[in-house]
């Protein structure tokens, strides 16, 4: 498993980071243990939740307490990395990143993870009705008292980052150390709505790149429709420069003997991507380890990138 080291932080990571959206929900217990135990066989480190998830399927929380219940059976907390998020939309908690809401939801994640720190604390989405020096003021009072280590953004625009570099640089407050967004290897329409999600764009990659901020990409294998033909691509990523990527990743992915989601994962982790990706059965995780196995060649990285419209 490849490792990779947060800029300006302790946290060194599986760049497969698995995610648990459906855990303690649609995944039931046997399922979700399932999967983070072979997981952590095959030498990950990394996991993601939030205190919404999954609103769609219950009440939300079922993640983090899933996690939590599974971190305390297996003794293991000091050997993963723990990310979970705030503010996003959730049905005990406003879609708010207010000082008080910061807190509040921050105390009831560590009481459902049954630990005493959180080691990448997101906000899930960018409140502008709150000013963001009071927003970061209260992630660094958290760090200070111990209950989270790093703070990350997802969901945010890159001059909304660069703002709070500005502000975390003058307050002395902390700054973000990683961004978590929607990315994947076809690009979406220019006019694509995402709803308050926000995809990667030129601009976020500029700004990750200069500023050593870590990109974490969420919705890698677009729910299937890679390698699935009853699983339609998104209306965002229908248009002439998908037909063109689409052609060339699997003419590439026949020539290798690999899955399309194999050479997706692939080319992402070789531009430094940190991936997000979640799974309910052994085989999905097979495939997805088999593809951060991978080191396509530099044509084969070049074709990739050059193919589409532009």
């Amino acid at each position: 498993m490849r490792m990779k080291n947060i800029k300006n932080t302790e946290l060194n990571v599986s760049m497969f980071c698995l995610g648990g959206q459906e855990w303690g929900s649609r995944d039931d217990k046997k399922t979700s243990y399932a999967m983070l135990d072979q997981y952590i066989e095959y030498g990950g480190n990394f996991l993601d939740t939030a205190n919404n998830y999954a609103i769609w399927n219950g009440h939300g929380g079922e993640s983090e307490t899933l996690l939590g219940d599974w971190l305390a059976d297996r003794s293991n907390r000091s050997d993963v990395v723990l990310a979970t998020k705030m503010g996003g939309r959730a049905k005990d908690a406003p879609m708010s990143s207010a000082p008080e809401h910061i807190r509040r939801e921050c105390e009831r994640s560590l009481k459902r993870l049954r630990t005493d720190y959180i080691d990448l604390y997101y906000f899930h989405c960018d409140d502008r009705t709150v000013p963001l020096e009071d927003q970061l003021g209260a992630m660094q009072k958290l760090i200070e008292e111990g209950k989270i280590r790093h703070v990350g953004a997802s969901n945010f625009k890159a001059w909304r980052l660069a703002e709070a570099a500005v502000i975390s640089e003058f307050k002395n407050y902390c700054n973000f150390s990683a961004v978590q967004q929607r990315y994947t290897y076809l690009r979406p329409r220019v006019d694509a709505d995402f709803g308050f999600q926000k995809s990667t764009n030129d601009d976020l990659l500029e700004y990750c790149d200069e500023r050593g901020l870590q990109l974490i990409a969420y919705s890698p294998l677009l729910r299937g429709a890679y390698i699935r033909e009853d699983r339609p691509l998104a209306a965002q990523y229908r248009h002439h420069d998908s037909e063109s990527r689409m052609t060339t990743l699997l003419e590439i992915a026949q020539e290798l003997s690999l899955t399309a989601n194999q050479v997706v994962l692939a080319w992402m982790i070789e531009r430094g991507v940190i991936v997000i990706s979640g799974a309910s059965k052994k085989e999905q995780l097979d495939e997805s380890f088999k593809g951060f196995d991978i080191d396509l060649s530099d044509e084969t990285l070049n074709r990739l990138d050059n193919a589409g419209s532009e």
